[in-house]
């Protein structure tokens, strides 16, 4: 009885409050028309889009074309394109020692060479575990959770678990001293530190791209590798002729997230090897916050430059990429 006098009162309620919103709906109607309505509706997300995306990237162009460590825009100097001169000074692009802002030219062939590597295993290795996962194999739900679990994690987890492997003492090297082996100063030595910021980014970051592909497997009609069974198809030709083809635009979505979030790669190497040692992993992300954040005099005017050419780079290799593959597409 007493749930259906409450159930009724919340029913009343609910149709209060829908007509007195129906008033104000019906004026809007009428005096903006059926059309126009749409963008009441509209408004205050696009306010608060263009508050936290549109105004952000204003400034930023404004920062970098001033000069100063002041914060507020007023109090900045207008050098114009001074500071993208300043980090485009070279005699060699190949040569960072010939560069006026050498770090900067050093955290870009290291940003190059990190992405080229990570992407490049990333999709190789996400493609393989999900051709295996999808195949009917022991503990398939299993595996599944243990590919994906990293993502999960915080990168500054991520990189605490590996620095607490490979720092001097740790368990990496206690192993390799157990079974009488040297130990190696992992994340001191230039290479060997370059080598796991790659590898900790694949381990971390894998499972999200697997999900993906394995998605896009499972999309492809399964009465398609029947027919080539029936046909004598091996394997391997299948797969070739069948199921990279079908996969295609899955493959290219990887390739465009892998390519923007390698570019922006920070957190994990931050907290992992600080972007030592001297340089060795220093990236254009790193590279843009020590300039503007951690260094004195802070100089948020060539943080600001860099990012933008960062971010221009970024969307031409975006943009070749998804023309590349419309072509192909048109083609095929």
């Amino acid at each position: 009885m007493v749930r259906d006098v409450v159930g009724r009162a919340a029913v009343t309620l609910y149709e209060a409050a829908f007509n007195l919103a129906e008033r104000p709906m019906r004026f809007a109607q009428k005096a903006l028309g059926v059309h126009r309505l749409a963008w009441v509706f509209l408004l205050p997300n696009l306010l608060i889009f263009g508050l936290f995306t549109y105004l952000p990237i204003l400034l930023n162009i404004w920062y970098a074309n001033t000069a100063g460590d002041r914060i507020l825009p007023t109090e900045r100097d207008w050098v114009g394109g001074a500071n993208f001169a300043s980090l485009m000074d070279c005699e060699s692009y190949l040569d960072p020692n010939t560069c006026r802002r050498d770090l900067f030219w050093r955290a870009v062939h290291n940003t190059g060479w990190f992405v080229v590597l990570q992407v490049g295993f990333m999709i190789l290795l996400s493609l393989i575990a999900a051709l295996i996962l999808n195949r009917n194999i022991p503990l398939k739900g299993f595996f599944r959770a243990v590919f994906f679990y990293p993502v999960l994690l915080s990168p500054v987890v991520v990189a605490l678990i590996w620095k607490w492997i490979l720092q001097r003492n740790g368990v990496l090297n206690a192993g390799l001293d157990g079974i009488g082996l040297p130990t190696v100063n992992w994340l001191l030595d230039p290479s060997w530190a370059f080598f796991w910021i790659v590898f900790v980014s694949i381990w971390a970051n894998m499972g999200f791209y697997v999900l993906i592909l394995l998605a896009g497997l499972q999309a492809i009609p399964g009465e398609v590798y029947e027919a080539a069974e029936m046909d004598g198809t091996p394997a391997w030709r299948q797969l070739v002729r069948i199921t990279l083809p079908l996969l295609t635009p899955t493959l290219l979505v990887v390739m465009v997230l892998s390519l923007i979030r390698a570019v922006q790669a920070f957190d994990e190497i931050y907290v992992l090897t600080g972007g030592g040692p001297g340089s060795a992993t220093t990236l254009l992300i790193q590279y843009i916050y020590d300039v503007g954040f951690a260094t004195r005099p802070r100089q948020f005017g060539l943080a600001a430059a860099a990012s933008l050419i960062m971010a221009g780079v970024l969307f031409v290799l975006t943009m070749a990429q998804l023309a590349a593959t419309r072509k192909r597409g048109e083609e095929g």
